[in-house]
């Protein structure tokens, strides 16, 4: 499987191969491990998927995101290193809504990078600002990570979705304060600020926007409507926003867009077909029972076990695709959580952050590409832009993945423990 990944093929063929060959080796029978995958992606939860992707793709191209980092500048962008307090602050409410790592970077980057260059601030501090706060997309609610973990984990998306809320904003806030000491340090340049009048009107003209988001919280939170049901409304929401409201797009538009959306949704529905296949063949290998006799006979506790399996998730994601790592690891690390008294609702949540951190990590981080492609920057400037907010997602990794309440604590709140 890795030698297929390290060769470009696709995760999906990557995954498929591998287990199909291996299911085949050992006798058992392929139709079952066909029909596994195929009843794993026939749920209701999974149809959120291309609903939100649709939403993100509308968010994206429609004006959306340019909107909101206007009104987002209107309270901050007068401060010392305003733009880049606006690309943090922009890009946590964006990721409310957009559920993708890549697309919220994108986004933001294709307005912000330049800006901030253009305003004399240091091109790799403006690269590594926008790929960080990027990472936000996959950890602030509603996210296709996270669905995705659920889907595999079997386990309550909207618990997921909960126990993201305070790690992402603690993110946010760390991000934001290490670019506020990093412009003072620097003495980049502050903004002025806009009249009241200007003030009112970009923030009343970003309430549609906004309210995509509180639309689908509203929803599933108050019982009214399931995910599933909530991503239509977002998908919905955002073509009649971007299409009516700020006008950005024309009707000859939708369609293309439409399909984009589309296109995307089949690649990620493939992938999961495959990691279904692959955790199938796992299940039955014995590979999660010699795991956990290997925890028991090692005497792991619970925070050397998360300590290591951080360690070896991070050296994944240097050489692996964020989303394979999360479809390898799931499988097999699941049968283990419950031995060691690891609630599967923070694993995920541990397990979001290191994929954040993959998304930032040479060779294969894909916000670097994302970044250097946008900008027209060379790789080198990215990663050299990136790495103090590496150094700063690690440390806020530990902090999640040994203080289980900062995931825990809202879900259970609502829920009950």
């Amino acid at each position: 499987m890795l030698a297929l990944m390290a060769l470009g093929a696709p995760i999906f063929v990557a995954l498929g191969v591998a287990a199909m060959v291996m299911l085949g080796l050992e006798g058992r029978p392929l139709l079952d491990a066909a029909a596994t995958s195929i009843s794993g992606i026939n749920s209701t939860t999974f149809l959120a998927v291309p609903f939100f992707v649709m939403a993100a793709t509308f968010m994206q191209r429609g004006g959306i995101a340019r909107i909101i980092i206007e009104a987002t500048e209107c309270w901050v962008g007068h401060m010392r290193g305003g733009l880049a307090l606006v690309c943090v602050l922009a890009t946590t409410l964006f990721a409310a809504i957009s559920g993708s790592s890549v697309v919220t970077a994108m986004a933001m980057g294709t307005f912000l990078i330049p800006a901030m260059v253009a305003r004399n601030y240091d091109r790799p501090f403006a690269l590594g600002v926008v790929g960080a706060s990027g990472t936000l997309g996959i950890l602030i609610p509603p996210s296709l990570s996270m669905i995705l973990f659920g889907l595999i984990a079997e386990q309550s998306v909207p618990r997921l979705f909960l126990a993201g809320v305070v790690p992402g904003l603690i993110q946010a806030t760390l991000l934001a304060s290490w670019v506020i000491f990093y412009s003072r340090r620097r003495g980049f340049a502050s903004g002025s600020r806009v009249s009241r009048r200007e003030f009112i009107s970009k923030n009343l003209r970003a309430l549609p926007a906004i309210a995509i988001p509180v639309s689908v919280f509203a929803g599933i939170y108050s019982g009214f409507a399931t995910v599933t049901e909530s991503a239509g409304v977002a998908a919905v929401t955002s073509v009649l926003v971007a299409l009516f409201v700020y006008k950005e797009i024309g009707l000859r538009d939708v369609f293309p867009m439409a399909t984009e959306a589309m296109k995307s949704a089949s690649a990620v529905t493939f992938i999961v077909i495959f990691a279904l296949l692959f955790a199938h063949w796992i299940t039955g290998s014995g590979v999660p029972t010699a795991l956990v006799d290997l925890a028991v006979s090692l005497d792991l506790s619970a925070w050397q076990f998360l300590l290591a399996l951080n360690i070896i998730m991070l050296v994944m994601g240097m050489f692996l695709d964020a989303v394979a790592v999360l479809l390898i690891v799931t499988p097999i690390v699941l049968p283990v959580l419950g031995t060691l008294g690891i609630d599967p609702i923070h694993f995920g949540i541990v397990l979001i952050v290191n994929m954040e951190i993959a998304f930032l990590t040479p060779p294969i981080g894909l916000n670097l590409f994302v970044l250097s492609s946008i900008s027209r920057a060379p790789l080198s400037e990215a990663v050299r832009g990136i790495w103090p907010f590496t150094l700063l997602m690690a440390a806020f990794l530990l902090l999640v993945t040994y203080v289980p309440g900062i995931a825990l604590w809202l879900p259970n709140a609502i829920y009950g423990p």
